[in-house]
């Protein structure tokens, strides 16, 4: 109960079972006794003597203390839905939200009667609303009710006890735990959802089973009932194992709900972001516009739109999306900081730096959107700006390799080489693997002419990223300025053959064959 709010309903089986099966309770005559106020109700008795009633008053006292508990961790008020998690609940007619909750009721019937529709998401247009009584959908409703009610009838008034108590421990068991779904204590954050007909389905197998039993005591075709019912549970099992595989991938999963709701625009956002975590772009964004077509408020789709337009220089409408998506939610901090970035790189320093601060405002631990900022304040040249920014980055993200990185080339270009050399020693400090740092580090220590410990950070970058032509580069400068000229011309030519067009290797190497050849003159 404490993952899942459905686990209460546990405690409501339990008293079901305890009541029907184990004290053999005759629901209705009890009722009809209260009803009459007949004073022979010998049962009253057997509920003192043979402990229900402590046993009840147990679940009952146990359930309540465990729903405080709950109370408690979730900031003693329910979540927040929106409208697109369940629009049936945000309708303004009372009538219109009793017949979609009612259509979802005998959706989850036919999910369990038929389970060949299954989506991880029925939210966002999947299920369009019911807004009038002539809606063909109604009759599903009519349908549901009239089996409910057929099967309560039985339950209650036929002549049978076990009939009766079997009928009503099925509903109990199909009914019981599908209330906290239902929409009546409390708003859901969902539609449909498939998990909540976990518990149910352990009622449906009872009222299943026992249809199936009455119904070959009432034919002589036991073969053909009985070849059914395999069959059935044949045709679920397949089902099953299709499904299963379903979930084994993301892609599979996403696509597979395309055919069940085309409608949903988060089916389409997440195969976009699927394929955009692939690097198929241009798929992606076809995606993404699918989803904020389908959803215009969709600031999610805007936001995952906007950084992959950023990526493709395409910046006017990567702004466009950004800004219309802060428009309508003002508190998205990452959209904020995505249309910063945008703005920066359309030479909008100002705009940029006050999205930068919007963002921060409503996301104070925000370390890569202070990390951002401090690269608008180093392209404005506001050092002291940019290292506070960067600083901040690190205080919230230790290791924000990027953060740390451009506070010590900052400082080495700056000409601040002991702070340099003393933040990149604080950086491999906590983050002691990272190539980069090791990289950036081993410059600093090589122009204070700390020549063997600068060789051995180059080093180690090169053995942990052995095909970076600027490693191998650099480390050939090093050792061209420390007088080991044949490293150094190993190293230039491996830093050409890994990146041929890199100018300063180029030149570098050509002035150190032009020096070795002069040595060879010299020797002869």
């Amino acid at each position: 109960m404490l993952c899942k709010e459905q686990g209460i309903t546990v405690l409501g089986l339990n008293a079901v079972f305890d009541i029907l099966v184990i004290g053999k309770f005759n629901v209705l005559e009890i009722v009809q006794k209260v009803l009459h106020k007949d004073k022979s109700l010998e049962n009253l008795g057997m509920l003192r003597n043979g402990g229900l009633l402590f046993r009840m008053t147990l679940l009952t006292s146990g359930g309540a203390g465990m729903l405080y508990v709950r109370w408690r961790i979730m900031g003693t008020g329910p979540p927040t839905f929106t409208e697109v998690d369940n629009p049936a609940s945000f309708a303004d007619s009372v009538l219109v939200r009793a017949i979609n909750y009612n259509y979802y009721y005998s959706l989850n019937a036919w999910l369990l009667l038929c389970p060949w529709w299954l989506c991880f998401d029925w939210s966002m247009g999947c299920i369009p609303l019911i807004k009038s009584v002539r809606d063909w959908r109604v009759i599903a409703v009519a349908a549901l009710w009239f089996c409910l009610i057929g099967l309560i009838f039985q339950a209650l008034c036929s002549g049978d006890g076990h009939k009766r108590r079997i009928l009503t421990l099925g509903l109990g068991f199909l009914v019981i735990p599908f209330l906290p779904a239902s929409n009546l204590f409390f708003r859901v954050g969902f539609v449909v959802a498939e998990r909540v007909l976990y518990l149910p389905s352990v009622g449906y197998c009872v009222l299943l089973t026992f249809g199936f039993g009455a119904l070959s005591k009432h034919t002589r075709k036991k073969k053909f009932i009985a070849a059914v019912m395999l069959g059935i549970v044949l045709i679920n099992m397949l089902r099953c194992v299709v499904r299963s595989g379903q979930w084994r991938s993301e892609e599979q999963l996403f696509r597979s709900a395309l055919s069940v709701c085309p409608l949903n625009a988060k089916v389409h956002y997440n195969i976009g972001k699927n394929l955009a975590d692939k690097g198929n772009q241009t798929a992606a964004i076809r995606y993404y516009r699918e989803a904020v077509r389908l959803n215009p408020k969709y600031v999610h789709a805007m936001n995952n739109l906007g950084n992959i337009l950023k990526e493709r220089n395409e910046l006017q409408e990567a702004e466009e999306l950004l800004s219309l998506a802060v428009q309508i939610q003002p508190d998205f901090a990452a959209a904020w900081m995505n249309l910063g970035i945008v703005q920066n790189s359309l030479k909008r320093f100002e705009a940029a730096e006050q999205s930068y601060r919007t963002a921060i405002k409503h996301r104070r631990k925000y370390p890569d959107c202070y990390y951002n900022l401090g690269r608008l304040y180093a392209d404005l040249n506001r050092h002291v700006d940019a290292l506070n920014a960067w600083r901040n980055a690190t205080v919230l993200k230790p290791e924000h390799s990027l953060a740390w990185n451009n506070m010590i080339i900052l400082l080495d270009n700056t000409g601040n080489l002991a702070q340099a050399e003393a933040v990149g020693r604080e950086a491999l400090g906590l983050i002691p693997n990272d190539h980069s740092l090791m990289f950036s580090l081993a410059n600093v220590l090589g122009k204070s002419q700390k020549y063997k410990e600068s060789e051995a950070l180059f080093l180690k970058a090169i053995k942990a990223n052995p095909n970076t032509a600027s490693y191998h580069g650099n480390l050939a400068v090093l050792y061209h300025r420390w007088g080991h000229l044949d490293l150094a011309k190993k190293h230039y030519e491996i830093s050409l053959q890994l990146d041929p067009t890199a100018p300063g290797t180029k030149e570098n190497y050509g002035l150190l064959r032009r020096k070795l050849e002069q040595m060879q003159k010299k020797d002869v």
